[in-house]
């Protein structure tokens, strides 16, 4: 007896760590973690967002190029160059016939709208509510009072031109490098993660691909129809410049719920010059238009895809484009997406165990 009391009462005996010292290390760890993410985040978030808008681009090349060889049965090096030359051939050839248009219309837009915010100043105070409104709002010679001021904004504006030109040489320099070889980019990242979860991180990639391959499908697809459908309905309202503001909507439809309302501005304005009958029908023209989109597109798209809430794309674009501005705002969809796979495949399924999510 006198032997088991003095094993038990042995310095070191009990060696456990307490619970809340646990919890305290696990808590401090997480902290730390989340703080690196947002302080990585916060000084590279244009970076980041760069270049995973080049894997966007890298991935609808490489993924039409599978496509078209598993088709075909042309190997997978020509079919790639095929799908690269066929792409700058159609751009070059949109560019030719549309652009010489698009540029005299964009132009003309660029003259029109100020007449257009003149007319619709002069609409608007005529009520009370609107003079005080003029009231607060700085006329163009204010503006243009500080010539110093003025030439700094041109300089800024300038400025900001290159940096978009010099983003987008850097999107498709990095877009092309991971086409020609993405096995070396994937497998870089497959390393990272030790060797009995690296199949499992090698699904994870492969069905991240899938679902970005056919969500910008299904973009391109929304975003053609969306552009044809508004030049096709401005024309037959009688509206000028049908063609650009036709163009300007089906570019910025890229950007759910906040592009719609982005192209249907100018369009406003231009259709005031003809009267405000006219802006009420361009207003219903697009209301409709986007009804085709939201209840009609979307669901045929998100039918081959996962499936994405609204609120949480919303919330989503809110929060990037705080952080990182128009880039953040268009690239937060295909963000999200992306997160939802990885949250349904290393959450739900592995932690959870729920096998029947749907990934996509």
């Amino acid at each position: 007896m006198a032997d088991n009391v003095q094993y038990n009462s042995s310095p070191g005996s009990d060696t456990k760590e307490p619970f809340y010292r646990k919890v305290l290390k696990a808590a401090g760890i997480t902290l730390a973690l989340l703080l690196f993410v947002l302080f990585i985040y916060y000084t590279f978030n244009s970076v980041l967002l760069l270049v995973f808008a080049s894997v966007l681009i890298a991935i609808f090349f490489r993924g039409t190029a599978d496509a078209l060889s598993s088709r075909t049965g042309i190997p997978t090096g020509w079919s790639l160059a095929l799908v690269m030359v066929v792409f700058l051939a159609l751009t070059g050839l949109a560019w030719w016939l549309l652009a010489p248009q698009v540029t005299a219309q964009i132009s003309t837009l660029s003259k029109e709208l100020p007449r257009s915010i003149a007319g619709l100043e002069q609409q608007v105070q005529q009520y009370e509510w609107g003079r005080k409104l003029v009231g607060e709002i700085p006329t163009l010679d204010s503006l243009m009072e500080s010539k110093n001021g003025w030439l700094q904004k041109s300089v800024g504006i300038l400025s900001s031109t290159l940096g978009i030109l010099a983003n987008i040489y850097i999107v498709l320099f990095i877009a092309i490098f991971i086409t020609i070889n993405p096995k070396t980019y994937r497998q870089g990242i497959i390393m990272l993660f030790p060797l009995p979860k690296r199949n499992r991180a090698r699904e994870v990639l492969d069905h991240i691909g899938s679902t970005l391959y056919k969500w910008i499908l299904g973009k391109l697809f929304s975003m053609t129809v969306v552009g044809v459908m508004t030049s096709i309905g401005l024309s037959l309202l009688g509206i000028p410049m049908a063609l650009a503001l036709g163009f300007i909507a089906g570019l910025v439809s890229f950007i759910p719920n906040f592009g719609p309302i982005i192209a249907l501005v100018p369009a406003v304005l231009i259709a005031l010059l003809q009267g405000p009958n006219d802006a009420l029908y361009v207003v219903l023209l697009y209301t409709g238009i986007q009804l085709v989109e939201s209840n009609l597109l979307t669901p045929m798209v998100q039918k081959r895809m996962i499936e994405m809430p609204p609120a949480l794309i919303i919330s989503g674009q809110l929060l990037l484009g705080v952080f990182s501005g128009i880039l953040g705002l268009i690239l937060a969809t295909p963000l999200i997406a992306m997160l939802i796979v990885i949250v349904k495949m290393l959450y739900v399924r592995d932690v959870l165990g729920d096998d029947d999510v749907h990934v996509g």
